[in-house]
């Protein structure tokens, strides 16, 4: 992993409830990356070193992921929820000396970086989301073509172990799949990154702890998205989504964004779900106006 972020430093940072893996580089302005399902910090490797060049990048394994630890999940997986994964982020944000930051968020992580953002407001200078809306919003307008496009959501949040069992038996046929789901397959994935995902699938405490985390989603994570309903965040927001997506196809992530921030934007890109290792030079340039728009000191 260390060719795909030449010039960053490892470390293992011990939070409250987990100890997470990540890479680090770069100096300027802090900017967090998160990665999405069913990836690692590895995601970021086409991204991270180019805005290294200008800012202190932070590219994490979230809680259960990665190499970052994978405690079992609670019964009311409440170590799972976006609020647990975003306390662990401003952890090994004050660990590294980072007050305020940028949060990019991809998938998985973009629904940890709302939370952040809503649970630490004071600490997040922009917020970007790729390629998702709400999670409320998308449970609450669940139809047949969103059943049978993230069919995931629901196979992973059933009781334990049903879900854990049948992706240890698919290995990492599973992981290919997912990631090659789109138009243009496997082609935009860097080999060692692909090893990277699927070495950590074939721990059968990342299943679990992935499965965990989809099952926060349709519980905990829904119950504090529903607490926050009458209170919008106000740093400004940038969604990204992919053209040829599902959340283009199925939803309007610009005013479902709206519903729960005051200052939004964003536009989509000519690619899938997988943006930032499909399209990193587009990516890298909106992300560079927008912070350019918005303040990036």
């Amino acid at each position: 992993m260390s060719a795909l972020f030449s010039g960053f430093s490892r470390r293992k940072i011990k939070t409250g409830g987990a100890t997470i893996n990540l890479v680090t580089g770069g100096k300027g302005p802090a900017v967090l990356l998160l990665h999405g399902y069913p990836e690692t910090h590895a995601m970021w490797h086409k991204v991270a070193p180019v805005l290294a060049r200008e800012y202190t990048v932070v590219c994490p394994d979230l809680r259960g992921y990665g190499d970052s630890s994978k405690p079992k999940g609670l019964p009311d997986h409440s170590n799972y929820s976006k609020r647990a994964v975003a306390l662990d982020m401003v952890e090994v944000m004050d660990t590294l000396g980072h007050g305020s930051f940028h949060v990019v968020g991809h998938d998985r992580g973009g629904r940890v970086a709302h939370r952040l953002a809503r649970d630490h407001g004071s600490r997040v200078k922009t917020l970007t989301v790729l390629d998702i809306s709400p999670t409320l919003k998308m449970y609450e307008s669940t139809n047949f073509q969103f059943a049978r496009a993230y069919y995931h959501w629901f196979l992973l949040i059933q009781e334990a172990p049903i879900p854990e069992r049948m992706l240890s038996s698919l290995g990492p046929f599973y992981i290919l799949k997912r990631l090659g789901r789109g138009k243009s397959g496997l082609k935009h994935f860097d080999k060692a990154a692909m090893a990277s995902y699927v070495r950590a699938f074939k721990d059968p405490r990342t299943i679990h702890a992935t499965c965990e985390d989809y099952r926060a989603s349709a519980t905990i994570d829904l119950f504090h998205d529903k607490q926050d309903l009458e209170h919008k965040i106000n740093m400004p927001l940038l969604a990204i989504w992919g053209r040829q997506g599902v959340i283009e196809a199925l939803f309007d992530p610009i005013e479902d964004w709206r519903e729960v921030a005051t200052n939004v934007h964003g536009r989509a890109l000519q690619c899938g779900h997988f943006i930032p290792e499909e399209k990193p030079k587009e990516l890298l340039a909106e992300l560079r106006r927008f912070w350019r728009q918005h303040g990036s000191d």
